[in-house]
């Protein structure tokens, strides 16, 4: 039923794991005694993925009817401070472009930037998965393990497009994820999930709807794009106020 949700097959398969773990060791939970579980976990994170892993089972049980566990809207999650994360910015981009040598290594960064994409779905593009021509990818298997389609900017077609002269590869890049990782790190360039939120970010001020970043993105929620654009919501918001009152 979570699967078919549009939750993630990796938060699925963590949430059953951790109740499996909690059947082990409780017959019949209750409140007291998962409270008590929960705070066990030896770090902040693990304990949030412990409760939001109960209040997900209780949540669902109570939608069929079952109500296994009455008690799971009181189960608290335990909040975790978050920490500030790089954002690429198209200064970024630009500097990344300049110290990269081949078309291939700025193609792979267009990709990122430009399209938004995970480093693990860019390793497994095919050449067969670019549409030059109308500016458009297709992403075949992602996080969530349904396909999108993505478009391309003209800077992430031309860059592609350069890429491919004479590129006989079934596989757009010839890069693992981890090649990838190693390709941004080697340049001193942000991480992947950098160019990602980056994306974001620029779509969001473009005056992209939050639907379509969330569509393009592969995110099963809009909480997602909140959480990635969370750092920039008061720039966004100044933005958007004064591009509003310019208007006649």
């Amino acid at each position: 039923d979570w699967l078919l949700a549009g939750k993630a097959a990796s938060t699925v398969g963590c949430h059953l794991s951790l109740l499996r773990l909690l059947a082990e060791t409780h017959d019949s939970p209750d409140l007291a005694g998962v409270r008590v579980w929960v705070g066990d976990a030896s770090t902040v994170s693990m304990r949030r993925k412990r409760a939001q892993a109960v209040r997900a089972f209780g949540r669902w049980s109570e939608s069929i009817g079952d109500n296994d566990f009455p008690w799971w809207s009181n189960l608290p999650v335990p909040t975790e401070a978050e920490k500030p994360q790089p954002t690429a910015t198209p200064a970024d981009f630009d500097a990344g472009l300049s110290v990269l040598e081949s078309c291939r290594d700025r193609a792979v960064l267009s990709v990122l930037w430009g399209c938004g994409l995970r480093r693990s779905e860019a390793a497994k593009l095919l050449v067969t998965d670019v549409n030059v021509a109308d500016g458009v990818l297709v992403v075949r298997s992602s996080k969530t393990g349904k396909p999108r389609v993505v478009p391309m900017p003209p800077v992430a077609v031309r860059w592609v497009r350069r890429h491919l002269r004479g590129w006989t590869e079934p596989t757009l890049f010839g890069l693992t994820a981890n090649g990838i990782h190693l390709l941004l790190r080697r340049h001193g360039l942000l991480p992947a999930h950098a160019w990602r939120r980056g994306w974001a970010v620029h779509s969001l001020k473009r005056g992209i709807s939050q639907l379509s970043v969330q569509t393009a993105a592969g995110w099963s929620s809009g909480a997602m794009v909140a959480r990635y654009t969370s750092a920039m919501s008061a720039q966004l918001a100044i933005e958007e106020f004064s591009s509003t009152e310019r208007r006649p």
